[in-house]
């Protein structure tokens, strides 16, 4: 059985998954996913993809990828071998590499379920069509949408998500990049191997017990002030650099100091320059922005570590608002960045004129607002890249986003999985969760998910209690 879609049904049985647009938008490569099984693509969906193909939209390149993928296979085969099912070549030996066709209404039955007048009506009918004529084949609708999936089901079809992407089944289980223990952490280790190494402490420990689940640059924090990272995991050990509490805590990026231990190592990871990914999670006012802001600035302003900061953001909405809007492309991304810019009045509220401090800082800060629609495509050398709202962003965004970092490049990801705003994703298949997962083994990145609402006592009670 296949991984994108969970159904229990016998191995025998011929099963045909019938995509819906939006699960091509959601990843073009989806057709790729589905094992030996029948993809079908209906006729109205391309259709959908065609009106949604042009333009600079992100959804616009999603469609002309996805076009692309089922141009490939179907290629010039004959009607009547689309209508049987066409090869999906996988570069394998693979015999049971699965086949793909195009669903057409059948003039041969005149059932009609639903009203015709939308497309989401019409797939549902064409389905209907199809089983009534293939009895013995199984018919599975795969759509993001749930009210489509009601609709199905209400009709006598099987309708699933496409979960191919969905890494974890809950949030909850999701690396939080770092280990609470309580009391010590000394009391649960049997064996240590303690050395120094550049006016460092390293200790060498066996990977069992609580560091079983420590990947690379987690954190290890206790009731008793230990703080270590992971700098090193291998199958069996974990060396974990010790770091200094009172140190930590007494960091500074661009006037700022962490609130909490929290953010303390989120700012640790956001300043060391061989981390070049730093996601960071959290509810709001837990202070993402205001920290990867304030780091951003000191390694570019101060320290020189990077040329330019890029601040873009993913917000339902941006991509047919932007082009209405007055102005250059800084201008039209203002409304949209007016986090960052909050921030830097917060970072200068006690300078003597606030207003004057961030228009120096804006003004001397290499600071670059940017649509994603335009990121595709490009490649930005010594930049620090930091993706706002990055919740509503799919793992096929984030991957185009994420390989746009050239040589010498740090993207930080920021979002709070609790306030989506796409249509179609949910905290499980959001492309934060996803690339959180993917990246737990990747030694030169890391993630923190921030605990508290230190904005504000009152946004921390609306937090909690609305």
């Amino acid at each position: 059985m296949d991984d994108a879609i969970k159904i229990d049904l016998l191995p025998s049985e011929n099963i045909s998954y019938i995509l819906d647009t939006n699960v091509l938008i959601h990843d073009p490569n989806a057709i790729f996913n589905f094992e030996e099984h029948r993809v079908m693509v209906p006729m109205t969906v391309l259709e959908e993809l065609d009106k949604l193909k042009t333009g600079k939209l992100t959804i616009a390149a999603d469609c002309r990828q996805a076009i692309r993928q089922i141009d490939n296979i179907v290629g010039n085969s004959t009607p009547e071998e689309i209508d049987q099912g066409v090869p999906i070549p996988r570069g394998d030996n693979d015999s049971h590499m699965g086949c793909m066709s195009i669903l057409t209404s059948s003039p041969a039955s005149n059932l009609s379920y639903l009203p015709s007048n939308i497309n989401d009506n019409k797939i549902i009918n064409d389905i209907c069509q199809w089983q009534a004529l293939h009895p013995n084949e199984k018919a599975v609708l795969v759509t993001k949408d749930i009210n489509m999936r009601l609709k199905a089901r209400g009709c006598g079809l099987q309708a699933e998500d496409y979960e191919n992407d969905k890494l974890v089944t809950d949030v909850e289980l999701l690396n939080k990049g770092y280990i609470e223990v309580e009391g010590s952490f000394w009391d649960l280790i049997e064996n240590v191997d303690t050395s120094q190494l550049d006016g460092e402490t390293h200790h060498l420990l066996e990977r069992t017990g609580v560091l079983t689940d420590v990947y690379p640059n987690t954190f290890v924090i206790d009731d008793q002030g230990f703080v270590g990272r992971a700098i090193e995991v291998t199958d069996t050990h974990v060396t974990l650099l010790h770091l200094n509490h009172d140190r930590l805590m007494h960091q500074e990026a661009w006037g700022l100091h962490p609130q909490d231990i929290y953010q303390a190592i989120a700012m640790h990871l956001l300043l060391d320059p061989d981390v070049h990914l730093v996601n960071l999670t959290g509810s709001a006012g837990s202070g993402k922005t205001i920290l990867a802001l304030a780091a951003a600035i000191e390694m570019t302003v101060a320290n020189k570590l990077y040329r330019r900061i890029i601040a873009t953001r993913s917000t339902q909405g941006l991509d047919e608002d932007i082009g209405f809007l007055p102005g250059t492309e800084a201008e039209k991304m203002e409304p949209w960045l007016g986090a960052i810019t909050d921030n830097l009045e917060a970072l200068h509220s006690d300078d003597e004129s606030t207003h004057g401090s961030v228009d120096y800082i804006l003004d001397k800060v290499p600071l670059h607002f940017k649509s994603l629609n335009y990121i595709r495509g490009r490649s930005f050398q010594h930049s620090l890249i930091i993706i706002d709202e990055s919740q509503n962003l799919t793992p096929h965004q984030i991957k185009t986003i994420i390989t746009r970092a050239g040589k010498g490049s740090k993207v930080i990801c920021l979002g709070n999985l609790a306030q989506i705003d796409t249509p179609y994703l949910g905290a499980t298949s959001s492309g934060l969760t996803y690339m959180t997962e993917r990246f737990k083994d990747f030694s030169h990145g890391g993630n923190v998910k921030l605990q508290g609402v230190p904005r504000s006592l009152l946004a921390e009670f609306a937090e909690s209690h609305l």
